[in-house]
């Protein structure tokens, strides 16, 4: 009997599932009631594994009781308390004192910034935490603004230990893997090298920046050219940052020998909320010039022109001994190539987090939202343009992103992170839609072959269709069908289409559609009809 867990179910016999507050990381985030204390609890479903092979679910559900546990080693008012672990749908749950409040990301982007006696003060009860933390030997490994709460209180909490590292435990963490938020990792951890608590308060400093100056000083346009600015580019000069400036300079050293002690970087921050510039801060400053360029707010990086493709099926490599790019500094080809291999085990600029692309799970991380698909022969979904009439027993939506499509009347839009989805039953049957403004890859059949190829990995998975198509009269179009057998949320064999393209603005579109391979006929004649009223955002003058 197929089972599903959404608002009203209950864990346990007694967590009453409410509405889901967040995503990320591992999984989903629920406010709950808990009906035999009378209270409203965070409950942590893992949602990572539902779509992967036998031996990654282990290890996510490993991870998952790891985050518990090592939660509960740590006595400090600024952690959120663990209250219990459970097993529910075949999977662990984590429940978790609840947080009326937003976390730190939120509230910046409501007020605009942090002022920088607040963000000091924050900073101080997220150190607090990191000093518990470590004593106890668990390394945070995931701090950034999102998993900052702000409590209305006035209490700072730092959550989700899902990724927490336990000192001399290695059962879980597998060779050459790399967990956390891509702008937020200490330039240690993206070249391979043992995460330690400064890698924690190099993470605080990069938090502390994006509070206060209202951006994260490493994110570009794509996560490879991230991961290369984490290594390898100085944050741009705090112009907004007053008195915590030098702290946050200090906290972003590259060398994790010339960044502060947690002890340092506490009285430092005593000083800064206090509105006093800390003069110990100015010996971990390095001087150097300052540019006119770097004055001026820093917009991101432009995506570099790709190379053309190799042939279908060939490899390319860049030897060590390969003379460095022109333009390029000495020295730093090797810590490219580093970010370039590390950029390969996260899955590349178009797959972070492949699962994203399977039925709405979202094992968390950068920018993997482009599913869907058509047949690779003329249908009228892919030659009708925008306009076409509603059929009987369809609406037409123009949703809240601005996209305009087709839906089968009773299907319902619901958001699992920062995927937008229409479905009727939870996702049994489902209709996906990506955007990606900025797309890595040379085409969209090339980013269809790198998914397939992450998929081939995580799953039981047989290709119907994938090869380069022409959509809306774009050659840049790729259509991808698949099927495979599910295991979990909806259980039995499944199957799926994705039609991906790139639009007049530049931007990558998916949209997408799944279902019981069973009902595969019917779903795919509906398929059509979607794309028959598929629309893009009305291009801005």
């Amino acid at each position: 009997m197929e089972q599903q867990t959404g608002a009203g179910a209950v864990l346990a016999g007694r967590y009453r599932l409410v509405e889901p507050i967040g995503s990320g990381g591992m999984g989903k985030v629920w406010r709950a009631h808990d009906e035999l204390l009378h209270r409203t609890v965070a409950v942590k479903e893992l949602t990572a594994g539902l779509y992967v092979a036998q031996a990654d679910r282990d290890v996510l559900h490993a991870r998952t009781q790891k985050e518990a546990r090592a939660a509960a080693r740590i006595q400090h008012p600024a952690v959120v308390t663990v209250h219990d672990v459970l097993e529910h749908d075949d999977r662990p749950w984590i429940v978790m004192e609840y947080i009326d409040g937003p976390s730190l990301a939120e509230a910046a982007k409501a007020a605009g910034r942090i002022e920088p006696r607040e963000a000091a003060r924050i900073g101080l009860h997220v150190l607090g935490a990191l000093r518990a933390a470590h004593a106890v030997g668990v390394l945070h490994r995931d701090v950034k603004p999102g998993n900052v709460l702000l409590a209305k209180d006035g209490r700072v909490l730092l959550t989700d230990f899902g990724i927490a590292a336990i000192e001399g435990d290695s059962s879980i963490t597998r060779t050459g893997e790399l967990v956390g938020s891509i702008d937020y990792l200490a330039p240690e951890r993206v070249t391979g090298g043992a995460p330690d608590p400064s890698s924690d308060l190099w993470s605080l400093g990069a938090t502390l920046y994006t509070a206060v100056e209202a951006r994260s000083p490493f994110r570009r346009t794509s996560p490879i050219s991230s991961l290369q600015a984490v290594v390898n580019d100085e944050p741009p000069v705090p112009r907004q940052s007053g008195a915590l400036g030098p702290v946050i300079t200090a906290l972003l050293r590259k060398d994790p020998a010339e960044r502060p002690s947690a002890a340092e970087a506490e009285r430092m921050l005593i000083e800064a909320m206090e509105g006093r510039e800390p003069k110990a801060a100015q010996a971990y400053v390095p001087t150097r010039a300052v540019s006119a360029e770097e004055r001026a707010p820093v917009e991101p990086e432009p995506t570099p022109t790709p190379a053309p493709a190799p042939a279908s099926g060939a490899t390319t490599a860049l030897p060590e001994s390969a003379p460095a790019p022109a333009g390029r500094p000495p020295g730093r080809l090797k810590r490219a190539a580093a970010v370039a291999l590390v950029a390969a085990l996260l899955g590349g600029g178009g797959v972070f987090g492949v699962l994203t692309y399977l039925d709405g799970k979202d094992e968390g991380g950068g920018s993997a939202d482009k599913p869907a698909g058509v047949s690779d022969k003329p249908t009228p979904g892919g030659d009708t343009k925008p306009g076409t009439a509603v059929p009987a027993g369809w609406k037409r939506v123009v949703d809240p992103a601005g996209f305009t499509l087709f839906v089968p009347e009773g299907w319902n839009r619901q958001m699992d992170g920062n995927q937008i989805d229409y479905t009727p039953d939870n996702g049994k049957h489902l209709i996906r839609i990506a955007v990606d403004p900025t797309p890595d890859h040379k085409d969209p059949y090339a980013h269809l072959l790198d998914l397939e190829k992450q998929v081939k990995e995580r799953m039981e998975y047989k290709r119907e269709i994938l090869r380069p198509n022409t959509f809306r009269d774009t050659p840049l179009s790729g259509l991808w069908e698949f099927s495979w057998t599910e295991k979990v949320s909806h259980p039995g064999p499944r199957r799926a289409i994705d039609q991906m393209y790139i639009g007049p603005d530049g931007a990558e579109y998916a949209v997408y559609m799944s279902g019981p391979a069973g009902e595969w006929s019917r779903i795919r004649q509906q398929f059509d009809t979607v794309l028959s009223g598929w629309a893009p955002p009305p291009r801005k003058n």
